[in-house]
């Protein structure tokens, strides 16, 4: 097995995403898929605010600003 692995990107079509769905309404039930979507939400909210709180800190590295060190 010396044949490297590519990873494929998961491609979705209409069919897979409305047995996603249903499946989530089944097992969350209608009234915990708003609170967990929010728990999502929130949760790449606070991603993103990571990944620009790291560029700005390597934009100030990377412009010699002496109030940043």
């Amino acid at each position: 097995m010396s044949e490297i692995m590519v990873a494929v990107p998961l491609m979705f079509g209409w069919w897979e995403i409305v047995i996603i769905a249903v499946v989530a309404l089944i097992l969350l039930g209608g009234k915990k898929i708003p609170e967990f979507m929010r728990g999502v939400g929130e949760g790449v909210r606070g991603f993103k605010e990571g990944i620009n709180g790291v560029k700005k800190d390597i934009e100030k590295d990377s412009t010699g600003d002496p109030e940043s060190k």
